[in-house]
C-alpha cells in the first residue's frame, strides 16, 4: 500500500459519508413522487426524479473508478427517440419503469444512505479515535477529572494518568486498525456499488453483443479500406511501373538491331523501374504484415519501431511467449499509431513503452513527456485504434491532461500460441 493511501482513504470516506446524508432527501422525493405517480404531477415528474437518480448514481460510478479503480460500466437501457406531447410523457414514463437498473438504482440508494454511510464513518473516525487517546495521556483527562466529570476511552475509565497512559496505547492499537482498515473499507464500499449499479447478467449479454455487432462492422469497414488502400498502391505504384516496364521492353526488342545505344539506355530505365516496383512491393507487404513481426514477434517488432522513431523511445517487454498473429499484428499498428501521433502532436522528447502478459491479457502501456491535451475525438487516430482493438475485444484508455504526460493504455484478451525462446 502507498505511503498516505490509508489517510487519503480516511478522508474519502468522510466525502462518502457527506454524500450519504442528502440521499435520505433524493429518497423522500422519490417515494412522494412514487406514491403520487396515480396523479397527473407525480405521472410528470417520475421520469424527471428517475433522470436525477441515474446522473447522481452515475456521479458515483465515476467516482468508485477514479478514487478506488473499481470500474462500473452503465447498466440502462439505450434511451429511444421520444415523441412530442402526451405521447412522449408516457414513452418516458415506460422506459424508466421498464428498465431493471432503475430499480437497481433506487435500491443503491437505500443501501448508500445506511451501509455506506456507516462505511464511510467508520474508515474516518477510527483513525482519528486513536489520537484522542494520545490527548488524553498528554493532560486533558485533569481538568475533566477535577471538575467532577468522567471520561471513557472505549472500556477504559480514564480517572488518573495510569489509566491514561493504557488509554494513549489503547489510541496506538485503534490508530494502526484504523489505518490498515480503511482503504479496505472504502474498497468494500465501492464494491457494494458496483454490485448494485453494474449491469445485470442479461444486461451484460446485450452490451457484449451489441458491442461485438460493432466491432464486427468496424472490422469489415476497416478490412475493406485496407483493401481498397492495396488496390490503390499496386495500381498507382508497381503496377504501373510493370505496365511502363512492358512498354520499355516492346520498344527494346524493335531498337536491339537499329539503334543499340538508345536500347541500352531503355534497358537502364527498366531496370530502374524493376528495382523501384520491388521496393514498393515490399513497403507494401510491410505495411499489411511487416517481415520481423512475422520473424520475431511482437516484442522485436516494436524495438524495430522504437529504433526507427525519431523520438528517444524506451522499450519494456515481458512476453512469455508468441501471441496470435492476429493479436500482434493489432497490437504492432496500435503501437505504430501511437507512435507517431506523438511525434507529430505532442511536442514530446521521450516516450516509454512497456509491454507485458499477465492474466490472459496483453497490456501495453505507452508514455510520453508531451504538453498531453490529447483526446481521444480529436481525430487523432486514437479512434481508429479503439476500432483495431475492438476487433479482438479489447479497450483503450487515454490519460492526457493539459501539460503532460499522456499515458496510452492498450489491453487485449489473448493467449499464448508458442514459448518464449
Amino acid at each position: 500500500m502507498r505511503i498516505g493511501a490509508a489517510p487519503l482513504a480516511a478522508v474519502r470516506g468522510l466525502a462518502l459519508a457527506l454524500l450519504a446524508l442528502p440521499v435520505s432527501l433524493v429518497l423522500f422525493v422519490f417515494s412522494v413522487v412514487f406514491f403520487a405517480v396515480t396523479f397527473p404531477i407525480g405521472f410528470l415528474l417520475f421520469p424527471v426524479v428517475i433522470a436525477g437518480v441515474r446522473s447522481y448514481a452515475g456521479a458515483r460510478r465515476r467516482l468508485a473508478y477514479t478514487w478506488f479503480g473499481v470500474e462500473i460500466k452503465d447498466p440502462y437501457k439505450p434511451r429511444p427517440r421520444f415523441r412530442r406531447g402526451l405521447r412522449g410523457v408516457f414513452q418516458r414514463y415506460r422506459w424508466a419503469v421498464a428498465d431493471p437498473a432503475t430499480w437497481r438504482d433506487v435500491l443503491w440508494l437505500f443501501v448508500d444512505a445506511t451501509v455506506g454511510f456507516v462505511l464511510g464513518l467508520i474508515a474516518f473516525v477510527l483513525p482519528l479515535y486513536g489520537p484522542y487517546g494520545w490527548v488524553l495521556a498528554a493532560g486533558v483527562w485533569k481538568p475533566i477529572v477535577r471538575s467532577g466529570g468522567s471520561e471513557w476511552y472505549t472500556f477504559i475509565h480514564v480517572m488518573d494518568q495510569n489509566s491514561a497512559d493504557n488509554a494513549a496505547l489503547l489510541g496506538v492499537v485503534y490508530t494502526l486498525i484504523g489505518l490498515w482498515l480503511a482503504p479496505r473499507l472504502m474498497r468494500t464500499s465501492s464494491l457494494l456499488t458496483r454490485g448494485l449499479l453494474a449491469p445485470t447478467r442479461q444486461r451484460q449479454l446485450e452490451l457484449r453483443v451489441a458491442h461485438l455487432t460493432e466491432s464486427r462492422s468496424d472490422a469489415l469497414d476497416t478490412q475493406a479500406a485496407e483493401l481498397r488502400r492495396i488496390e490503390r498502391d499496386l495500381h498507382d505504384g508497381a503496377q504501373a511501373r510493370l505496365v511502363a516496364m512492358g512498354m520499355s521492353l516492346g520498344a527494346i526488342e524493335h531498337l536491339m538491331d537499329r539503334d543499340p545505344e538508345k536500347a541500352r539506355r531503355l534497358l537502364a530505365e527498366a531496370r530502374e523501374s524493376s528495382s523501384k516496383a520491388l521496393t514498393e512491393l515490399r513497403d507494401l507487404v510491410r505495411g499489411i504484415h511487416p517481415p520481423v513481426l512475422a520473424e520475431r514477434g511482437l516484442g522485436d517488432a516494436v524495438r524495430a519501431l522504437a529504433m526507427a522513431s525519431p523520438l528517444n523511445t524506451e522499450v519494456s517487454v515481458e512476453l512469455p511467449g508468441r501471441l496470435e498473429a492476429p493479436v500482434e499484428s493489432a497490437a504492432y499498428f496500435a503501437v505504430s499509431e501511437v507512435l507517431t501521433n506523438a511525434a507529430k502532436h505532442s511536442g514530446a522528447r521521450r516516450v516509454w513503452i512497456d509491454i507485458r502478459y499477465e492474466d490472459d491479457r496483453l497490456r501495453i502501456v505507452i508514455t510520453d513527456d508531451g504538453h498531453g491535451g490529447a483526446d481521444a475525438s480529436g481525430g487523432t487516430g486514437l479512434r481508429g485504434i479503439e476500432r483495431r482493438l475492438g476487433t479482438f475485444d479489447g479497450v483503450l484508455a487515454l490519460s492526457s491532461p493539459l501539460g503532460g504526460p499522456t499515458m496510452v493504455t492498450m489491453e487485449l484478451p489473448c493467449v499464448l500460441t508458442a514459448p518464449g525462446h
